[in-house]
């Protein structure tokens, strides 16, 4: 592997936060108006970071982008090769409906197994749909490597990734062996926007599709059939209620000082 690197990035097709979100008959959010999640773009941005400081594609590194989802979801691919990603692997089959993280992480493990020598997994934080920001624990056990999280900072040594995280008053800098998995917050970089150049170059870079077979697995080990957790019900956000309106008749101080104590905010 030398001084190269193998980066799988995962990415994710979401509900475009402008719009309301919903869910349908079958308990999962509609995708109708989806784009890549924002978050993951950190990732993607430092996987190009690294392969550019070593050469980039030509030099033999590799930043491959990897989605599960509806065949929608090659989206989100696109958006990721365009910004700069050298190829995409879509993982995509009708039995994955319903998968909750678990499957996720199950399906995931899988297709980056596909791949060979992979140095580097990275990760945004969270999914802006699901945000439950275990993905990638759950995918460093399976692939039996270690994880870094929520990495503000992350810079790679040989066989070493080096991460800061940052928390409330202290930032801690941790390390681990290549391979391994590796989360970045929004604090790490500032993403790169697709140029006409990145446009242009996208539509000749390769998206592998792979379906459950591809990948040695059965329909009963993912959606709902394979998850740990399923939605039981799900309704739509109560409308908001009108607010108080205080007119100021010369006691509108004392006014809102008696709403605030009333709702106990004081």
């Amino acid at each position: 592997m030398g001084d190269t690197l193998k980066i799988v990035v995962l990415v994710k097709h979401v509900p475009d936060a402008q719009f309301d979100r919903h869910i349908g008959p079958d308990r999962t959010l509609e995708r109708s108006e989806s784009i890549l999640s924002e978050l993951d773009e950190y990732a993607l941005e430092a996987a190009l970071q690294l392969s550019e400081a070593r050469g980039g594609e030509k030099a033999g590194n590799q930043v491959i982008a990897v989605t599960m989802g509806t065949p929608d979801a090659a989206n989100a691919l696109k958006k990721a090769l365009q910004i700069g990603a050298s190829s995409g692997v879509h993982i995509t089959d009708g039995s994955l409906a319903g998968s909750d993280a678990s499957v996720t992480s199950l399906v995931l493990a899988a297709a980056v197994r596909s791949l060979g020598d992979v140095d580097l997994v990275l990760a945004g934080m969270s999914s802006t749909d699901g945000e439950t920001s275990i993905v990638p624990a759950q995918l460093s056990e399976r692939l039996g490597v270690p994880q870094l999280t929520f990495a503000s900072d992350l810079e790679v040594t040989g066989r070493t990734a080096l991460i800061r995280r940052d928390g409330d008053s202290t930032s801690d800098t941790v390390e681990a062996s290549l391979p391994a998995v590796v989360s970045v917050t929004d604090q790490i970089n500032e993403p790169r926007y697709p140029n006409f150049k990145g446009i242009l170059a996208a539509k000749k870079k390769k998206i592998a599709t792979l379906g459950l077979a591809d990948l040695g697995l059965e329909a009963g080990q993912v959606g709902a059939a394979g998850s740990l957790t399923r939605v039981e019900q799900a309704d739509p956000r109560p409308a908001r209620s009108a607010g108080t309106i205080i007119t100021d008749e010369g006691d509108a101080g004392v006014k809102l000082v008696d709403f605030l104590a009333a709702q106990k905010l004081i």
